[in-house]
């Protein structure tokens, strides 16, 4: 205890001894303690609240004086506490009325928001001081105490910095501390324990705080273990409030915070010494939260520090840009938009560090000065002037040499070099650009400084009149005064002056000195004067010398040379000028005596300037003694000579010059006065206009009237003359003019013949316009054109193409039709032989059929009477032509055959259908029978809907045979090919798109999983293979492949979509006009139907009935080529099922619900799909009447050439005569009917034989039931005509009437003009007319004799034609009679009617060669897709043949127990039969054979044995049943119609009528044992 007091030692400031001290010493020494530590804690409290506001306080020792005003108190409340303080609320922030008159009362205001605002921050109120402890100063250190506290609570918070501990490492002299320790003294202060503002913190705390003080008491612990896992623990207890831990860096945090701990520990033993007990702090050996936090906060820093400079190098601005903007980096703010800023200037930084390291401190500074230089780039981006002062004003910024005084001037240079380098791609300015711009504009004000002084200079000498010294200032570098000649050192000086009296003079001048743009001014004012004083001594010494060598040529060019305005010489008086300037001079020279060689000049009435002509000198000051050029012209009298001669030309011309010369006149000097004068005088003029007329006028008259009574004598003279000369002039005239318009024609020879062309193809136009448009065209316009109704070569080849392509083509239909039946039937027995090898034989039979008929059946089948009805006997003729009648009858009445439909079983409509009303409409081959058949259509259409359609929705639930007979129509030969134009494209980028797969059946979706699930892992899945959909929908993987199908799906299906919308065009017009018949005739028996509902049904026909099979089955529609053997496999057929069944339900605008609820997500693009469909729906209905398409109406047959032809087998017309007379009664119910009536002619139906009459076949024939089979398939054509057409002594009716009537009309109306039918028949032909008629006809009958038989015209036709022209009138008067009893024609109007008719025919003949035109191009287009699609069929049958081929070579090589041979004729003689099989109906029974016996038990079926026997025939075989021995009955079994059973697949059959057997063992078992199968 003893050696304790020589182990304290004085620690702080100066105050070091280490001598012992007395009691009173000692005291002394800790009065001076406290007043240093005292010191110490406010040099802290200075410093942390300098870094808080961002601001200098005052010194420590003045900084309680400084703080009792509360500015800066407030300042800081400001800081922490925002909301509660801003700094409008803060009294006299600028601290002017303190500065001024001292503290002021409301200056407590500012101590009384910071005390609240300390309170709404939560600081305990037991540090706070009182307010008068702060004004009054009654208690100031209360007060640092109170911040020192709140800044461990505002560190505590991560609001502001940790405050430093500077005991210990601050001087003070003994002065100051001696000072501040009487100061306490004074005031009898108790100082308050800094020490222990932790623990009175921590004592102060909530049950929360509470727990932050065991927090921090466990780190300590752990720190002190030296365990940094252990410590990284208790550092992330929530309730010790620490932030930024990061556990990477435990071992640098262990380090730190054992390192403080260590110091704190030495601290405090050192000053606890002396200190008792109770006295000392709980965390005076222990680190307090803001301690640990500070701790943490510069590991953090320093761990940031280091990722920053390893992020610098790498040169990503961003990156950099996010490690400053760590808050562990403890770094000043940084800003997004100088990223690029930052890495750039930290990256130069770096590269000058010696270790390439940036510490904190430089990083600090370098981001400080970076963001500030940051944010004047962004106030110099927006313009902002006064942002831009603030910036720079800034001491961030850290600028060196920056005036604030010139603040403005720089922010205004910085704008425009930020304008500069935008311009040149650069985004921002750097510090050094900064700086560079701020000395540059330094630069600037010292040289305007040095300017100024440099203008005090010349004023000074300018004063002095000392023109050297003038010149010398002037020259002055600083000065800047250009243009300054020292020869003019003089004129200078008098310029200055005069000016600077004039600004002495001047009562409102501010300044009396002359300033650098006045001197300047000045000195430009000597150089012109000088400039002016030459020009005036070259002017006066040129043209004097001049006059004086009398050189007259050369005045222009001196004066031009000389003057200082050259427009003011015109050339033209350069004459004038001379002689008026020798007069003057001689005028002068005259007066003068004597004379010197001195020129003067006074310049502007100022100054005065002297030239000796001898030494070419001139001078400002005029000397003593000198004499003049008295005989030399002055410059004035010069310059007065030239205006006023020029003036006097001016003046003289200027009424008569020209544009030009005007413009001359303008560029002088007098110009613009003379041109005053002129516009004086010319508006003079104008007002006096009346009476200048009138002297004009009466002038004029007088020089008029004297020259014409002059003229008129001499005529009177000489009028005998003029009247030969008048006549012989009048003759040349006239001969001239018409000699050039007959060389003109001449000349334009072609272009006259092309004028005269265009004149009649207009008057054709016109002429063709009103045939066409007029309702009754006139005669003569008729006659024009009747021309156009004759029939050229041309118009009978094309008909007998057109006829021979329509043959061709319903042939090859039929035979494409039976080759199909042909290789269907192939295919199954193909089949069948894939399970039974014994019907190879009839495969191979059925094959030779088939090649039979590819080859020459199908010629014989083309060509046998092929002929029509001149091949047949004379006996049959009658028969066939009723025969022809009749179906013309049926084709163009449809009502008939609309009946008969519905009167037989849908089954034999169908096969009606498909073989003779087809063949009766020529299969639509032309646009008659296409016209024809839509007539039928809409006929049975109606017919049906009416009888048989009780609502709505029958048409789309049931099977409509009309609709049916549509579709299968459009879907032929004819509609094919629109198919395979709207559906191909898509079709095959479907077909051909291997990775498409569309699978929307949950089930087998979950199925394919689980199968790729057990492929991929090679074990079996413990999922369950059957689940229901439900279940399948649970699983995840299968509801991703489902929305990946359904999404499939739907691109898929908007290029179907797509692909028919687009091309409703291509969609066949019947079948759109079929639509429209359908939705109407809907409508009118529904008329409560809604248009959806119409629109529906539309879209069943159009897309479900004819689109929808050819997209899920294309090849089987011939949509896409599919090579021989080729098919699609099932994914191929899946996916288009799948787009198939959406657009289904869009079409019928029906949603996915109950079995499809999986798919209910497609619903939306169903409904937006049906509205597509809807709108193509209704437009497909959209069609003109057949009767416009086509341009048919009643008269079309009579008008064509060629008759109808239709091309037909025996068969069919002897089936279609059958039907006739078994319905007749429901068809034709009336006697007196058409088809009655003809039916009648024919009388019963005929047999083949009796058809074709005898002779046709052999009776001996012992095939004779064969041939008449081939023969009753044999086509026949039939030319069809109406049983009432005009015939030879046949009753006319009135149509024909007409069109005979026509004709004679045509023939007389060719060769006899006239204006009205009525005047023609009237007037009798002139024998020329006769002449020219029978040259017509003998031409035309020329023309007949090469028209085909069929395109003849009927022989009373022919005799009429050969009448002559007065005959044929009489004849025409005679029907023209007739008609108009009957109503078709009338006199009145002059027989307009049948004009219209012919001018119709006439139209309608130029639109059925169009017509025929494009049939015939149809024809041929239709013709090459049958032709394509039989080879089709002979590649399949060609394919056939190999596969066959190959069985039997495959057959040859195995030991059979039979051969087959190639000409089907069986076996060999002498082969060997197969034993016959005995069995027991048990021994059957047993092999599952035999299933049971009627009435008999299952143990009677030993007493029972069949026994099978193979006949000759193959594949026939006998089976005898016994019972006990007898024999009860035998059946023949034939392996053909068992294997049909097994195909169509019936299972069980009977033998016996008692006897069932199992259909597939029975197979089996004949093949076992007759066939060693």
């Amino acid at each position: 205890r003893e050696e304790l007091p020589s182990l304290q030692r004085p620690r702080y400031g100066s105050i070091v001894d280490d001598e012992r001290l007395s009691a009173e010493e000692m005291d002394e020494r800790r009065r001076q303690n406290i007043a240093y530590e005292y010191l110490c804690h406010l040099e802290e409290a200075k410093r942390w609240m300098e870094v808080c506001l961002v601001e200098e306080l005052p010194p420590t020792t003045e900084l309680e004086e400084g703080l009792r005003n509360g500015v800066y108190l407030a300042k800081l409340a400001k800081f922490f506490a925002p909301k509660m303080v801003s700094e409008k609320k803060i009294y006299d922030v600028e601290q002017t009325r303190y500065k001024k008159s001292g503290l002021h009362f409301r200056h407590t205001d500012n101590t009384v928001q910071w005390l609240r605002a300390m309170e709404s921050i939560g600081l305990p109120k037991i540090f706070y001081p009182e307010t008068t402890d702060v004004y009054d100063r009654k208690n100031i250190p209360r007060m640092i105490y109170c911040i020192h506290a709140l800044s461990l609570y505002l560190f505590k918070l991560g609001i502001a910095p940790q405050i430093q501990d500077l005991l210990g490492k601050v001087d003070f002299t003994e002065e100051e501390i001696s000072n501040m320790r009487k100061e306490l003294e004074k005031y009898g202060i108790q100082m308050p324990s800094f020490s222990k503002i932790g623990g009175i913190l921590a004592n102060e705390l909530s049950v929360d705080e509470a727990a932050l003080h065991a927090a921090v008491i466990a780190i300590n612990e752990a720190v002190e273990k030296g365990v940094a896992e252990q410590t990284i623990v208790t550092l992330r207890n929530p309730n010790a409030v620490l932030t930024l831990v990061d556990d990477n860096l435990a071992p640098e945090y262990q380090k730190e915070l054992w390192d403080a701990k260590k110091k704190k520990e030495e601290n405090a033993r050192l000053k606890n010494s002396c200190i008792s007990e109770e006295e000392r702090d709980a965390y005076e050996e222990l680190l307090t939260q803001a301690e640990i936090q500070g701790n943490i906060n510069k590991v953090n820093r320093q761990a940031a520090v280091d990722h920053i400079n390893a992020v610098i190098p790498e040169g990503d601005p961003e990156n950099t840009l996010l490690a400053l903007k760590k808050p562990e980096a403890q770094l000043p703010a940084v800003y997004p938009f100088a990223a690029a800023m930052y890495q750039n200037e930290l990256f130069n930084l770096q590269k000058q560090n010696a270790m390439n390291y940036l510490a904190h401190e430089e990083l600090l500074i370098a981001v400080e000065m970076l963001s500030a230089v940051a944010l004047l780039n962004q106030a110099l981006e927006s313009n902002d002037l006064v942002s831009v002062q603030n910036q720079l004003r800034s001491p961030t910024i850290g600028l060196n040499n920056l005036d604030k005084a010139y603040v403005e001037r720089y922010a205004n240079t910085l704008l425009s070099v930020k304008l500069e380098v935008l311009s040149q791609g650069q985004d921002n300015l750097s510090w050094n650009e900064i700086q560079n711009c701020i000395d540059m504009v330094n630069a600037q004000i010292q040289e305007e400084n040095d300017r100024v002084v440099a203008v005090g200079y010349i004023n000074e000498a300018i004063d002095e009149g000392n023109p050297l010294r003038t010149l010398e200032t002037l020259l002055l570098p600083t000065a800047n005064i250009s243009d300054v000649d020292p020869a003019h050192a003089q004129h200078y000086q008098d310029v200055l002056y005069r000016a600077k009296s004039q600004k002495l003079g001047d009562s409102e001048s501010v300044s009396k000195v002359l300033w650098l743009d006045e001197i300047q001014q000045a000195v430009d004012e000597a150089n012109v004067d000088e400039d002016r004083a030459k020009q005036w001594v070259t002017l006066v010494v040129d043209v004097n010398q001049c006059l004086e060598g009398k050189k007259s040529s050369d005045i222009l060019s001196v004066l031009k040379s000389s003057t200082s305005n050259a427009n003011d010489i015109i050339p033209e008086c350069a004459d004038k000028y001379y002689d008026a300037l020798v007069k003057a001079k001689e005028l002068k020279s005259e007066r003068v005596s004597s004379e010197g060689s001195w020129l003067k000049l006074n310049l502007n009435e100022k100054y005065d300037y002297c030239y000796n002509i001898d030494s070419k000198e001139g001078s400002w000051v005029i000397p003593e003694s000198c004499l003049y050029k008295e005989s030399w012209l002055t410059g004035k009298e010069i310059e007065d000579i030239i205006e006023e001669v020029t003036v006097g030309y001016i003046r003289e011309n200027i009424w008569s010059a020209s544009e030009e010369m005007l413009l001359r006149f303008q560029a002088t000097s007098s110009g613009p006065i003379l041109r005053d004068e002129f516009e004086a005088r010319k508006s003079f003029l104008h007002e006096q206009e009346e009476n200048v007329v009138k002297i004009q006028a009466f002038w004029k008259g007088c020089k008029q009237r004297k020259v014409y009574m002059h003229r008129r004598q001499t005529f009177i003279d000489n009028t005998d003359s003029i009247v030969k000369i008048q006549s012989w002039f009048r003759m040349a005239t006239a001969r001239k003019s018409y000699l050039s318009r007959l060389q003109y024609f001449r000349d334009h020879n072609n272009e006259i013949v092309k004028i005269q062309s265009l004149l009649r193809a207009n008057k054709a136009r016109d002429d063709y316009k009103t045939l066409v448009g007029s309702e009754n065209p006139p005669l003569t316009v008729i006659r024009k054109f009747v021309y156009l109704l004759d029939q050229s070569d041309l118009d009978f080849q094309e008909e007998l193409e057109v006829a021979r392509l329509r043959e061709e083509v319903v042939t090859k239909i039929r035979a494409n039709q039976q080759l199909e039946k042909d290789l269907n039937l192939m295919d199954i027995k193909i089949g069948l032989l894939v399970k039974n090898r014994i019907t190879l034989e009839d495969v191979i039979s059925h094959s030779k059929k088939l090649n039979k008929k590819k080859g020459g059946e199908m010629e014989i089948l083309n060509n046998t009477d092929n002929q029509g009805i001149k091949s047949l006997s004379k006996e049959r003729r009658k028969t066939l032509e009723t025969y022809q009648q009749l179906f013309y009858l049926l084709q163009t009445n449809p009502l008939y055959l609309a009946k008969l439909i519905f009167q037989m079983p849908q089954n034999k409509s169908t096969k009606f259908m498909d073989t003779v009303i087809f063949t009766l409409y020529n299969y639509a081959s032309n646009q008659r029978e296409e016209y024809l058949l839509l007539k039928l259509f809409k006929t049975a259409l109606e017919e049906e809907i009416k009888s048989k359609v009780d609502q709505v929705q029958d048409i789309v639930t049931g099977n409509p045979t009309v609709i049916k007979m549509v579709v299968s129509f459009n879907r032929g030969a004819r509609g094919q090919n629109t198919l395979r134009q709207l559906l191909a494209a898509v079709v095959k980028e479907i077909i051909e798109d291997k990775s498409l797969i569309i699978n929307t059946n949950p089930v087998e979706v979950y199925k394919a999983w689980v199968n790729q699930l057990e492929t991929q892992t090679g074990e079996a899945s413990k999922l369950p293979y059957d689940v229901t959909t439900e279940q399948a929908l649970t699983y995840p993987e299968v509801k991703n492949k489902l929305e990946a199908s359904i999404e499939n799906l739907r691109r898929v299906t908007d290029k179907v979509l797509n692909s028919i919308i687009s091309s409703l065009d291509l969609l066949p017009y019947g079948l759109r006009y079929i639509a429209k018949v359908l939705k109407n005739s809907i409508h009118e028996k529904f008329p409560d139907a809604t248009e959806d509902e119409l629109l529906k049904i539309v879209g069943n026909l159009l897309y479900y009935r004819y689109m929808n099979p050819a997209i899920v089955a294309p090849d089987g529609f011939d949509i896409i080529d599919m090579t021989a053997g080729g098919q699609i496999n099932s994914d191929q057929r899946r996916n288009l099922g799948s787009v198939a069944k959406v657009l289904q339900h869009a079409a019928s605008n029906k949603l996915f619900e109950g079995e499809n609820e999986h798919l209910s997500s497609m619903n939306n693009y169903l409904s937006e799909t049906y509205q597509e469909f809807r709108k193509y729906f209704k437009e497909a209905c959209n069609v003109p009447e057949p009767e416009e398409k086509f341009n048919m109406d009643k008269y079309t047959d009579l008008v064509t050439v060629s008759k109808p032809v239709i091309y037909i087998s025996i068969e069919e017309i002897i089936s279609t005569h059958s039907l006739l007379l078994e319905h007749q009664d429901a068809i034709a119910p009336e006697k007196n009917d058409l088809l009655s009536e003809l039916l009648g002619s024919l009388g019963e139906v005929p047999t083949v034989e009796s058809f074709l009459g005898e002779g046709a076949v052999d009776p001996n024939d012992p095939n004779k039931a064969n041939t008449l089979s081939q023969l009753s398939k044999t086509e026949i054509s039939l030319v069809l005509a109406s049983k009432y057409d005009i015939e030879d002594g046949e009753a006319i009716d009135s149509r024909s009437l007409m069109i005979k009537t026509k004709k004679l009309i045509i023939d007389v109306i060719r060769n006899q003009p006239g204006n009205t039918l009525t005047e023609i028949l009237e007037t009798p032909a002139t024998a020329q007319q006769e002449a020219d008629h029978a040259t017509d006809m003998v031409s035309r009958a020329m023309i007949d004799s090469r028209t085909p038989e069929e395109m003849k015209h009927s022989q009373s036709m022919i005799e009429d034609a050969q009448l002559p022209l007065e005959q044929k009138k009489r004849k025409i008067q005679r029907n023209l009679r007739t008609l108009e009893q009957t109503g078709h024609v009338s006199s009145k109007n002059k027989y307009q009617d049948i004009l219209n008719e012919i001018a119709k025919d006439i139209r309608n003949q130029r639109i059925y060669r169009k017509l025929r035109k494009a049939e015939l191009a149809k024809l041929q287009q239709t013709l090459n897709a049958l032709n394509k699609k039989a080879a089709f069929y002979e590649e399949q049958i060609n394919y056939y043949d190999t596969y066959i081929k190959t069985c039997l070579d495959n057959l040859k090589r195995k030991n059979t127990r039979r051969s087959i041979k190639l000409d089907g004729k069986g076996e060999p003689k002498g082969t060997k039969r197969a034993k016959p099989v005995k069995y027991t109906a048990a021994k059957l029974h047993e092999k599952g054979v035999l299933l049971d016996i009627d009435d008999l038990q299952t143990n009677q079926f030993k007493n029972v044995t069949f026994d099978i026997i193979a006949t000759e025939d193959v594949g026939i075989f006998d089976v005898r049943s016994k019972f006990l021995g007898v024999e009860m009955e035998k059946v023949q079994l034939n392996i053909q119609d068992l294997l049909q059973m097994q195909y169509e697949g019936v299972a069980v059959m009977k033998m016996f009528d008692k006897v069932k057997v199992n259909v597939n063992l029975l197979i089996y078992l004949l093949n076992k044992k007759f066939y060693g199968k």
